[in-house]
């Protein structure tokens, strides 16, 4: 039996069976160096998905593994009942970089502890349970960050400790006003978002959550402005608005720093987990001091902003800052766009390609028409594996290629990945 075979047989035994796994034969990833990964097996694979986004700045960054090597040879734990000095230092650069005025910092584990407190902050401000949240959105696999997503294929459950309204979001490509020009689109849903506000809420809502750039979702991306003139119609009401940016944060859209900076609008709340720690478990919320100071009751976190995962994530955030990894974002991530947009203008399976810096999707369809592809995203998957790359799957359907390497890509390795995307998508095609 081959190690991967071996591990997939213990990891059925003790592990749950919804647990998902990519791959007709999963592997495991073992080593890795830059943008390239080794599997347990000894292949080698460019990675076009940094662990579903996290690994921002790429693998053995040196500067951000002495970082963590210092501080594990001093001090691996403290918890937050004592001060610690590398997460007072993110958090000041975190504020340093954050739109809202006046702000303070929260930190967690993971996206989706910290769509929790986003939601735990806004519902305690507000006095309310009732949370708008977007068609086709994904903020987490907690019990409320369950409640929240918008995508039947991510949402076990329909029990709630939240009041939740859906309302139409960016997806232009399959939605009912989808046909329009991107500011006639924008308004529809705007005019869609104040209908569901008088007949489908009871009043005073807490807070909208929307990712700028929906991830599981497939990629969506918003005409830009399009969350700002929904806000507009929040403030009226004094909704909140808790922008997800475990995603879409730190430079990855190219244009921007956060990705709601492109919709012209300072989001109340911001959440923020993967990329920040390269790799370590970390998560956290910016929010409007007294937003983050409504709460009465005591509070803890006993591993959120320990000193391991913010001597860590502190030395990457320099990193990434110190090399300017927004703009090659933006510029590798534009090269390798107008080639997956030359191969959409070719290819009879791809509907489209959509995403900004690097940040791409690429959705699959049936030859002539609308409908999911979900079955030529696998053959691609599979494919481009066995070619030495590494992508994502997302979308409702299954059938939306995700292509997020880390942003220290270079072009000459955007265009290895995408000349085995092409040899994959032609091989789906047959």
């Amino acid at each position: 039996m081959t190690p991967h075979r071996e591990l997939l047989a213990r990891h059925r035994q003790v592990l749950p069976s919804w647990l998902a796994l990519y791959y007709d034969e999963p592997i495991a990833l073992v080593d890795g160096e830059g943008r390239r990964v080794v599997d347990a097996e000894g292949n080698e694979y460019l990675d076009f998905f940094g662990g579903i986004l996290t690994t921002m700045t790429g693998y053995k960054v040196p500067e951000v593994v002495a970082a963590i090597q210092r501080q594990a040879a001093e001090m691996l734990h403290t918890s937050t009942l004592y001060l610690i000095e590398p997460q007072i230092e993110l958090a000041e650069k975190l504020i340093e970089r954050s739109p809202i005025p006046d702000a303070k910092v929260f930190f967690v584990n993971s996206g989706s502890e910290a769509n929790e407190a986003a939601l735990l902050l806004a519902t305690a401000y507000r006095r309310s349970n009732q949370i708008l949240a977007v068609r086709n959105s994904y903020h987490g696999r907690t019990f409320s960050a369950v409640a929240i997503t918008g995508n039947r294929a991510w949402s076990p459950t329909s029990l709630s400790p939240v009041d939740v309204t859906y309302i139409h979001g960016g997806y232009k490509y399959r939605s009912p006003f989808g046909h329009l020009p991107d500011d006639e689109f924008t308004a529809a849903c705007v005019a869609d978002l104040r209908d569901m506000l008088a007949i489908a809420t009871a009043g005073d809502v807490a807070a909208m959550i929307a990712e700028p750039i929906q991830g599981v979702g497939g990629f969506v991306t918003p005409p830009d402005g399009f969350f700002g003139a929904m806000k507009e119609v929040l403030d009226e009401h004094g909704i909140l608005f808790i922008s997800d940016e475990v995603q879409t944060g730190w430079g990855r859209t190219g244009e921007h720093f956060w990705g709601i900076d492109a919709h012209g609008m300072v989001p109340d709340i911001i959440t923020f987990a993967k990329g920040l720690g390269n790799g370590l478990a970390i998560g956290g919320v910016i929010a409007r001091a007294e937003i983050m100071d409504c709460l009465t009751a005591n509070s803890i976190s006993t591993f959120g902003g320990n000193p391991l995962a913010t001597a860590g994530a502190l030395a990457n955030l320099e990193y990434l800052i110190e090399h300017d990894l927004q703009t090659n974002a933006l510029k590798v991530g534009q090269h390798l766009r107008s080639r997956l947009d030359d191969l959409a203008d070719r290819s009879e399976i791809i509907g489209e390609v959509r995403g900004k810096g690097l940040m791409l999707g690429v959705e699959l369809v049936r030859p002539s028409s609308t409908e999911p592809n979900p079955s030529a995203a696998k053959t691609i998957m599979e494919e481009a594996k066995a070619g030495g790359l590494l992508i994502g799957k997302g979308g409702l359907y299954g059938n939306v290629l995700r292509i997020a390497p880390p942003l220290t890509l270079t072009e000459a390795e955007a265009d290895e990945g995408y000349e085995i995307i092409e040899r994959a998508v032609t091989s789906a095609e047959v």
